[in-house]
């Protein structure tokens, strides 16, 4: 108990803190990072070409004649070559238009393609003391 009024005195005492000198173990040096990524992009085009209905004719030498007014898609319509012995060339047309739609699907294109990228970075830290 004699040295319990110690204790407050020695809490109240200033005392010096040091800290020790800590000496680098290197003077200077140098780090290289690389880092390569591959990255892979896979797509899917899906591409429908629409037009409308077509009823045409292109000939040399021919002639069309039609009773009704169907053109030459009506059952009556008649090609005659327009001078005999002569060289004649016809060429017919149809494309028949969906009912519900009004189109008609001409092309249907598909592309499956895989695009990869390759990239390489490097980097140098240069550090000294």
């Amino acid at each position: 108990m004699k040295l319990l009024w110690l204790l407050p005195l020695l809490i109240l005492a200033p005392i010096k803190v040091r800290a020790n000198q800590i000496t680098p173990a290197f003077t200077q040096g140098s780090m290289n990072a690389t880092t390569t990524t591959v990255q892979t992009v896979t797509e899917t085009i899906e591409q429908k070409v629409y037009g409308g209905e077509l009823n045409s004719w292109t000939g040399t030498n021919v002639t069309a004649t039609s009773a009704s007014s169907g053109g030459i898609t009506a059952s009556d319509a008649i090609f005659s070559i327009t001078t005999a012995g002569e060289d004649f060339q016809l060429e017919t047309v149809t494309r028949t238009a969906d009912a519900t739609t009004g189109l008609v699907l001409l092309e249907t294109i598909d592309i499956d393609r895989s695009i990869t990228t390759n990239a390489t970075t490097t980097s140098l830290s240069v550090f000294s003391q």
